[in-house]
């Protein structure tokens, strides 16, 4: 049962991390566009959000020390300010982008306009926050979240031609519709919308909050071996439905309506229901990260105490720094701005900036003083330099190809 119950922080972190508003608009899309010709991007991804996750996970169980902490001791005051602004004003537009899909999943399931939820989930999210134990919060948003496997089933019912998706798989192509760019241009929003990095900051935070020692890097290896796949799964089979029903006729996801189009042609009311609701549990999951996240980051590098298992008045500045960014959220979206745009937005800047904290927890994980005998081994080190040339190409390449495809479009 222990086993059991260590897992789900491993889920939490799949379902509110790999299985977010990001992965259920972009694998669409992507979906809708171009059939399961981008699957192996998953692949890639979920295999470097594995190794990133498990690094940092290893890192703050035996050095007690965050991912901010670290990126601050690494980089100096002045850099890892640089860093520290880049990465908290991305963390800023996930948190946007997910209280506005909480909003977007509420409105599907009442028709009243998302812009009227945008306030409601916030507040939500924040009384989660404040009111909600950790690991009752860990117990709960799992098992929800996984309604999502609705996708799975209906992939099933649809009846699709099994061959013509295994050869859009394994034998990717272009389509003639689209060009050469557009089609990288989505290869790295889906490797950005995997790689996440606040799912790892949150992730390697609640290790410490937890009070993880080395004798918990087993279990935490177990948990991101098995709850991270299971995201990767969930989201195979969102792209999997639009490329069997939306593909074919040429339909392109603007939409979270869209999203969930092919769930309920292939079961109905009662599908479509299923689904719904693991997108509400999913997004609040990882709105949930994505506010700790940034509370995390800004209490690490500045050195105040943090933690969501601390008292507010233990606390305060992390806290008050929850519920600011929470309201700069709400902010954002009340500017009428899509939630679809701002999701889309910072999957690709979350590539941007995702070697700014994988390259100081990879230095960590090799370095004899933090780690002793728990420093990488010679094959993790192998695959995390690989995803090292990776990320820092996907970084480089975001730019100049959201420009020359107009953002995908």
């Amino acid at each position: 049962m222990k086993k059991f119950v260590g897992v789900l922080l491993g889920l939490l972190s799949a379902i509110g991390g790999f299985v977010d508003i990001g992965d259920l608009v972009v694998n669409a899309q992507v979906g809708s566009r171009f059939g399961l010709s981008l699957a192996w991007v998953l692949v890639v991804g979920v295999i470097g959000v594995c190794v990133f996750t498990q690094m940092s996970g290893r890192v703050s169980a035996v050095s007690k020390r965050a991912t901010f902490e670290i990126i601050r001791e690494r980089l100096g005051p002045r850099a890892g300010l640089a860093n520290l602004s880049a990465s908290f004003l991305i963390n800023l537009l996930t948190l946007a982008a997910e209280i506005g899909g909480i909003a977007l999943a509420l409105q599907l399931a009442s028709s009243v306009s998302y812009l009227l939820w945008v306030p409601v989930a916030a507040f939500a999210v924040w009384l989660i926050i404040w009111r909600v134990k950790f690991s009752t919060m860990e117990k709960t948003v799992p098992f929800v979240g996984l309604a999502l496997v609705a996708f799975g089933i209906a992939v099933f019912l649809l009846s699709p031609d099994w061959g013509e998706l295994f050869d859009q798989a394994f034998a990717p192509s272009v389509p003639g519709s689209e060009h050469i760019a557009t089609y990288w241009y989505f290869a790295i929003s889906i490797f950005g919308s995997a790689m996440t990095p606040y799912q790892v900051l949150f992730y390697s935070s609640s290790a410490i909050e937890e009070k993880w020692s080395p004798e918990k890097i087993a279990e935490s290896r177990r948990n991101v071996i098995i709850g991270f796949p299971v995201g990767a799964l969930i989201a195979l089979a969102i792209s999997a439905c639009a490329a069997i029903v939306l593909f074919p006729q040429g339909i392109e996801v603007s939409s979270l309506s869209q999203v969930v189009a092919p769930v309920a042609e292939a079961g109905g009311k009662l599908l479509l229901a299923v689904v719904i609701l693991g997108i509400v549990a999913a997004t609040v999951g990882a709105a949930l990260e994505s506010t700790l996240s940034t509370g995390y980051m800004l209490s690490q590098f500045f050195g105040w105490r943090w933690g969501k298992t601390r008292r507010p008045t233990h606390a305060a500045r992390f806290h008050v720094s929850i519920m600011v960014c929470v309201l700069i959220g709400i902010g954002i979206l009340c500017t009428g701005v899509d939630p679809v745009q701002v999701t889309e937005l910072s999957v690709v800047f979350s590539a941007i900036a995702l070697p700014l904290t994988y390259l100081p927890v990879l230095i960590v994980a090799n370095d004899r003083q933090y780690m002793g005998e728990h420093v990488n081994g010679p094959v993790t080190n192998a695959v995390a330099l690989i995803y090292l040339v990776i990320v820092v190409a996907a970084s480089v390449a975001a730019i100049p190809l959201m420009i020359i495809t107009g953002a995908g479009s």
